[in-house]
């Protein structure tokens, strides 16, 4: 920005949607993936232990399904619906949530058999570091759409749109003052207009290279009507001591850098220079983020 580097962190996370911090990481194995099946069951196997059938053959694309059949097949459950029908409607819910709202990609429309390892242990969901892989997504989404041959943005666009709306309050849409939690929720009723697109996005531009350090709102989260809805699993000092780590962040193949020595004026620090880019080769490939060596 004009007045300095700012971006959406592990803090932001947090607050905006409530995901936990601290915990395993998000990852695993997509290429051979019957090593993550119970007794090494094939993939569909364990579809329909988990979901008590399997999807129609024009539902099933490689290993997703369409996100129609899961939302008609589960959309209502069933009046006095025994303990394992409930769990099948979690993880039909669960699965959803997870591959059209947090690590959406650009088809929007398909449900990766990748979360199957996940929603099988519902007790133990809790145990990953959700935000740290919504980040890292976040972070990989931002890099692809900065190369100039693509044209469309994926990933977990809400928290984005959000961010936006709590930092940079000249961008926030009037009428939505009630405050929710988590602080996401506040703008769920809001649509944008799709009217003079064009027009628009010349304007904006104008907008954010006229901005200065007083239009922007460094710690969002320090008012008190933010801290009275606030969950306190979030302010737990465990949670908040990741905030400031310059760390990885890990998303299955997506690995991304948590730099928030760059923007430490956020957290309520005084910025200093920060230290050199962290330069992994490996990381660098056809995606957007670098070139290949």
């Amino acid at each position: 920005m004009p007045f300095g580097e700012c971006t959406v962190t592990l803090q932001d996370v947090a607050y905006q949607f409530g995901l936990p911090i601290d915990g395993h990481a998000v990852s695993g194995c997509l290429s051979d993936f019957e090593q993550l099946m119970e007794g090494g069951k094939p993939a569909w196997v364990w579809f329909g232990e988990l979901f008590g059938e399997l999807p129609p053959e024009d539902c099933i694309d490689d290993f997703t399904v369409s996100f129609s059949w899961f939302q008609n097949k589960f959309r209502v459950l069933p009046a006095h619906a025994l303990e394992e029908t409930v769990q099948i409607y979690a993880r039909d819910y669960i699965m959803m949530l997870l591959s059209t709202a947090l690590f959406t990609d650009k088809s929007g429309a398909r449900v990766h058999l990748r979360w199957l390892p996940y929603v099988a242990d519902l007790d133990g969901l809790g145990k990953y570091s959700w935000a740290s892989a919504t980040l890292s997504w976040l972070y990989r989404c931002l890099c692809r759409v900065a190369n100039r041959n693509v044209k469309n943005l994926s990933g977990p666009l809400s928290l984005l749109q959000s961010w936006i709306f709590w930092c940079f309050s000249a961008f926030r849409p009037r009428g939505f003052d009630a405050i929710l939690w988590p602080l996401a929720a506040r703008w769920g009723r809001f649509l944008p207009s799709s009217d003079e697109k064009g027009p628009r996005v010349i304007a904006t531009r104008h907008r954010l290279d006229r901005l200065t350090g007083d239009n922007f709102i460094w710690m969002p989260y320090s008012n008190l009507e933010v801290i009275q809805v606030v969950h306190p699993d979030i302010l737990r000092p465990d949670h908040t001591l990741l905030w400031k780590s310059t760390t990885a962040l890990i998303y299955f193949v997506a690995i991304e850098w948590h730099q928030v020595d760059r923007v430490l004026s956020q957290l309520g620090g005084v910025q200093h220079i920060p230290e050199p880019a962290i330069n992994i080769d490996f990381l660098l490939s056809k995606d957007g983020r670098g070139p290949t060596r």
